[in-house]
C-alpha cells in the first residue's frame, strides 16, 4: 500500500503546487474552455510566481498531499474573497481543493478536507465559504454532507466563457444550538 500523508505546504513547494494546480485543473475543467483561454488563465491563476505569493502570505494556507513521495493533490485556504455581502474580514473560504483522480473516491479527500476545516474553524468562530462549479454535482453533495448550504451564486470567469458558480456557506453559529460536548463529557465523568 502507497504511504500518503499531508502537509502544509511551504515556499520550496511552489513549483510542485503550480504543476499540480494546472493539471488539476486541466483535468477537470479543460473541456469548457478556448485552449488559448485556458493556458492565459493557468499562467496567471497557477504559475510558480503566484503559487510562490500564496505560501508567502500568512493569511493563507496550503496543503500538499503526497503519495509514495509524488504530489497528488493540493488544498488552499485563505480569507473569503467570493462576492457575497455578508462576507466578513473574518470570514475564511476552502479556495482550491483537488486530488488526481486515480486518488478521489478512497476517503483521502474528507483526510484533506477536515485538515483544512480545523485551520479554518481555529480561532474565533466565523463562517466558511466555497465557490463550487454549478455542474459539480458530486462536490456540491459532498459540502452539503460538511453542513454547507448554497446561499448565492456569481460568475467564474476563464477567458471568454463565464461559469456559473455557487456560493456556499456554512454559518459560525451551526453549533449554537448543540450541547458543548466537552461539556457533556465532564457532566457524564465527574471527577
Amino acid at each position: 500500500m502507497t504511504e500518503i500523508t499531508i502537509r502544509r505546504a511551504v515556499p520550496a513547494d511552489a513549483s510542485v503546487l503550480a504543476a499540480l494546480a494546472a493539471t488539476t485543473f486541466s483535468d477537470t475543467f479543460a473541456h469548457l474552455y478556448d485552449p488559448d483561454d485556458l493556458a492565459a488563465f493557468l499562467e496567471d491563476s497557477y504559475s510558480v510566481a503566484a503559487m510562490a505569493a500564496d505560501l508567502a502570505d500568512p493569511a493563507k494556507a496550503l496543503w500538499l498531499v503526497e503519495a509514495a513521495g509524488e504530489a497528488v493533490g493540493y488544498a488552499q485556504c485563505g480569507p473569503c474573497e467570493l462576492p457575497h455581502p455578508e462576507v466578513t474580514s473574518s470570514c475564511r473560504e476552502l479556495k482550491r481543493f483537488y486530488l488526481l483522480k486515480a486518488f478521489q473516491n478512497g476517503g483521502l479527500g474528507g483526510r484533506l478536507f477536515a485538515q483544512t476545516m480545523d485551520w479554518m474553524e481555529a480561532g474565533a468562530p466565523r463562517a466558511l465559504w466555497i465557490g463550487v462549479w454549478s455542474e459539480n454535482h458530486g462536490a456540491q453533495r459532498f459540502y452539503q454532507r460538511a453542513g454547507f448550504e448554497k446561499v448565492g451564486e456569481y460568475g467564474f470567469k476563464v477567458g471568454s466563457t463565464t461559469d456559473l458558480e455557487f456560493i456556499l456557506r456554512r454559518s459560525a453559529d451551526r453549533f449554537s444550538n448543540k450541547p458543548d460536548r466537552m461539556s457533556a463529557h465532564i457532566a457524564s465523568n465527574p471527577v
